[in-house]
């Protein structure tokens, strides 16, 4: 195997030398640095990152907590996006990422344990917020690095976080639906403890009063971000005496579990119930039909995170800071101008 000091000797320099220029030390020349590494790469050397890190007590690794187990959660485009933005900026600062696997609350949980106790990490982010969320305590009581991408339960000033205006969304979603004339108006979200779905609903409520709609209690059903949820949710709603004539979903991967579900029943969307939803991930633009969606920009929320979490490892007395990625709406084909119909 090749040593430091192979590279040394090839080079004409001292192993101390060949360190430095491993490190990026600026005290080297860059003529240097350029002459070590092609012979680096000439004799194939590759630097023992486990010894270095050892040296400046750093991992140079983040861990990465979803909201429920892997397999379910990477179902949902969401989440191979906002890892995409995430690995764009370990991959450019030369870390690593080590991605929580646990099938229950209570393994990823033992895992986060393992990350911190054993070291593992510099530092966790975490891909949702919930209330009083058991792991978000621990890391708070070790005083670990971490950062949330959402909106944290308490401590709002105390947390970073990297998240959306998802109350403003709300409301610029719904009142898409009102200005073409729909006034049933019925919302899909996730579970009621995730704080995307709460303030997504509190925006749908703000642009309904605003209007001076009514909000029905039945129109609104809360179920897993997944496809199958929106199929529960759409046998739901059309269940009732009354339909509604548009659908806000939080949630794009719920939203093709709605349009599949409606097509199957004899619902044409958009001329029968008109659909939005959230997220933007490419099945939005290539189902049909297409989906009218918020853009929330999911890579950026991903690179964003990364970065301030890094910054926090780095820098010890970081202040805690809250970054909001702005969002858009993206007019698709599922929405229609209501004629204010449906039974």
């Amino acid at each position: 195997m090749v040593t430091i000091k192979d590279v040394a000797k090839a080079t004409g320099v001292s192993p101390s030398t060949v360190s430095r220029v491993i490190a990026d030390n600026p005290r080297i020349s860059p003529d240097t640095k350029k002459k070590v590494r092609k012979v680096m790469k000439d004799l194939g050397y590759h630097p023992n990152v486990n010894a270095r890190n050892l040296v400046a007590k750093s991992t140079k690794a983040i861990g990465v907590v979803l909201p429920s187990s892997a397999d379910k959660s990477l179902q949902n485009p969401f989440f191979p996006e906002v890892l995409r933005g995430i690995g764009s900026i370990t991959h450019q600062l030369q870390y690593s990422m080590t991605l929580s696997s646990g099938g229950t609350e209570s393994e990823i949980f033992t895992e986060v344990e393992r990350m911190v106790y054993g070291s593992y990490v510099d530092g966790i982010i975490l891909l949702y917020s919930r209330v009083n969320d058991r792991i978000v305590n621990f890391l708070r009581e070790k005083d670990f690095p971490f950062v949330i991408v959402g909106k944290p339960y308490d401590h709002l000033n105390e947390i970073t976080h990297v998240d959306n205006d998802n109350f403003t969304a709300g409301k610029d979603i719904t009142s898409c639906l009102i200005q073409q004339g729909h006034e049933r108006i019925a919302f899909i979200g996730g579970s009621r403890d995730l704080f995307v779905t709460m303030d997504r609903e509190a925006g749908y409520e703000a642009a309904l009063k605003e209007a001076g709609i009514a909000a029905d209690k039945a129109y609104r059903i809360h179920t897993e971000f997944l496809k199958s949820g929106g199929r529960e949710a759409v046998e739901q709603l059309l269940s009732l005496k009354v339909r509604p004539t548009g659908i806000v979903v939080t949630d794009d991967l719920m939203s093709l579990g709605v349009l599949s579900t409606l097509e199957e029943l004899g619902v044409d969307v958009p001329a029968d119930i008109s659909l939005v939803s959230f997220n933007n991930v490419y099945l939005s633009e290539i189902t049909s039909p297409s989906l009218t969606t918020v853009d929330i920009q999911i890579y950026q929320l991903g690179a964003q995170s990364a970065k301030a979490l890094i910054e926090k490892t780095q820098t010890k007395d970081e202040p805690a800071k809250r970054i909001i990625i702005p969002h858009q709406i993206v007019h698709r084909d599922s929405v229609a101008t209501s004629n204010g119909a449906g039974t």
